[in-house]
């Protein structure tokens, strides 16, 4: 499964996931293998995730996506029509927005990285993985742009940089810098490149172009490659401060990471900016998905005058 997964340049954070599912699946047929179950066994077992486990329905697909390369890719048995299979409902939901002081609040309880990192999130829309991903060279600082390499759905794209973040993302690659030459030092500095530029560029992972932007403390070891080398910083580690701050500001909504770019979106577009610039900058695929921020904007109540207030 692992081998499959990997030739096919799926991310570790997939293959974990898969892995995990096909385990619980194997287990929830007490060890059957899989090749002993069909498609009656893999729809009994999803129902069970929707009926029972009251799962959500994204949670549910993955599972369904982790059997079906299983037995596509696998096992060589790929799964026919799933005709009684009970998919779990998806609730409509309207993003989580805050205002501009409420970004202002939280930004103002966290410090350090972490802040410059959230001040990306919300001032470039940008997700925690792309974030966290950005390399030494993604930044421009001539044309104010910042490049994101490989975001959902492998596509690539070109978003604005915060003026605010400038200063201190420059003082951040001057850390990367000295960072790195005392590594290279040690016998370490090398980085893991993406698919196989490794090969293709012998010598590349030892460029400062390509070290993260915002490096891990520690050296780790890489779970596939076993290349101990500077990861990025965890995705944890800024969900965390996020929570805290969001606390600490006593703000009485359910803010996340995501929800700084979701607040991005909404207010570009309460600033007279098109839906089209929108959904180039966060990189969505169909104009329909950017489309919900302008339902929050007519949800605000400034629209519709209660009657009470008459």
């Amino acid at each position: 499964m692992r081998k499959e997964i990997r030739r096919r340049n799926y991310s570790y954070r997939t293959e974990k996931a898969y892995t995990k599912w096909v385990v619980r699946f194997i287990k929830y047929y007490e060890l059957t293998h899989p090749t002993e179950l069909a498609e009656d066994e893999v729809v009994t077992y999803l129902n069970y995730l929707a009926n029972e486990r009251t799962v959500a329905a994204s949670t549910q697909n993955q599972a369904l996506c982790a059997l079906l390369f299983l037995y596509k890719h696998v096992l060589n048995e790929p799964l026919k029509e799933l005709d009684s299979l009970e998919r779990a409902k998806k609730p409509k939901k309207l993003p989580v927005v805050l205002t501009p002081k409420e970004v202002q609040k939280l930004l103002d309880h966290i410090d350090g990285v972490k802040k410059l990192i959230v001040e990306l999130l919300y001032g470039a829309g940008l997700r925690i993985s792309e974030c966290l991903r950005l390399r030494y060279m993604d930044l421009d600082f001539d044309y104010n742009q910042i490049q994101i390499r490989s975001g959902k759905g492998k596509k690539d794209r070109i978003t604005i940089m915060p003026q605010v973040c400038k200063k201190r993302l420059k003082e951040q690659r001057q850390k990367v810098t000295i960072l790195h030459k005392k590594d290279c030092k040690k016998g370490f500095g090398r980085t893991l490149l993406p698919k196989a530029l490794a090969q293709k560029f012998k010598g590349a992972d030892r460029e400062l172009k390509w070290q993260y932007l915002f490096p891990s403390p520690r050296r780790a070891k890489d779970p596939r490659s076993g290349l101990v080398h500077r990861h990025h910083i965890s995705n944890t580690t800024i969900q965390r401060a996020v929570k805290k701050a969001v606390r600490l500001a006593k703000i009485e909504k359910h803010a996340t990471c995501h929800t700084l770019r979701h607040s991005f979106a909404t207010h570009l577009l309460e600033n007279g900016y098109d839906i089209r610039t929108v959904q180039e900058l966060l990189g969505h695929k169909n104009v329909k998905t950017t489309m919900m921020y302008t339902h929050v904007i007519k949800n605000k109540g400034s629209v519709v005058q209660s009657p009470i207030d008459s």
